[in-house]
């Protein structure tokens, strides 16, 4: 599930279409929050995947 939502937003990226981008890492966050607050990955971990997609959101602009 945490791999899927991050190439939906990689994906979204790569298009080109930084409406999309942003609702597929909106939708994103919530799945990465919620893998962490499971122990699953570990928090560091989970902020530095929500930093980075961030990132390339923002460079769409």
């Amino acid at each position: 599930m945490l791999r899927t939502s991050i190439k939906r937003v990689r994906s979204a990226i790569a298009t080109g279409d930084k409406a999309a981008a942003t609702e597929a890492f909106q939708k994103s966050m919530s799945v990465i929050d919620s893998v962490a607050d499971k122990k699953i990955i570990h928090k560091n971990k989970a902020a530095r995947h929500k930093s980075r997609l961030s990132a390339a959101v923002k460079a769409l602009g």
